[in-house]
Formats: C-alpha cells, sequence, structure tokens
C-alpha cells in the first residue's frame, strides 16, 4: 500500500473510497443490499463496524470448529485411516 499513499502519508478520500469498495465486496451483508454510497462518513463508520463484527464471528466460527476436531480426534483412534485423513487436512 506505500505506492498508493500520498505526500505527507496521508491517504486520499479516493483511496479510502475504494478501499472501502473493496471491503464491502468482502463483506456477506454488504453485497446482498448492494453497493451504494460508501463516501459518507456514517456508511464509511457502519462499513467498518460491520466489518469487525463479522471477523469477530469468523473468529468463533473457527474456535467452535477448533474444539470439535480436538474433541473428535480424541474421540478416534489416532492410527485409523479417518485421523490420518485428518490430520493430512490440517498440514
Amino acid at each position: 500500500m506505500s505506492g498508493r499513499r500520498s505526500r505527507g502519508g496521508s491517504v486520499s478520500e479516493e483511496e479510502i473510497n475504494e478501499l472501502i469498495s473493496k471491503l464491502q465486496s468482502l463483506l456477506p451483508t454488504a453485497r446482498r443490499r448492494g453497493s451504494g454510497s460508501s463516501s459518507s462518513q456514517a456508511s464509511t463508520a457502519k462499513m467498518l463496524k460491520e466489518t469487525c463484527s463479522y471477523i469477530k464471528t469468523l473468529n468463533r466460527e473457527v474456535e467452535d470448529l477448533s474444539d470439535r476436531l480436538t474433541d473428535l480426534m480424541a474421540t478416534m483412534d489416532q492410527n485409523s485411516p479417518a485421523a490420518e485423513i485428518i490430520r493430512s487436512l490440517l498440514r
């Protein structure tokens, strides 16, 4: 991103709008709504809040899946073909 910075290390409003638009395309709730005007401070703040919420949701899902995988691995024979498949997927 260093090539995108203007003099003085600040980011132009156009660059911010471009980044917000890209971020919006990654969020499921934003994709469903469609692209509205993301140039206002209110919509930018809302997009950043949605991003934080989405990241927290993804983190909870990862933790849940990790716990479930740990429980599964603890109950299976470590030398079984199923255990080997799981280990190979984790590499």
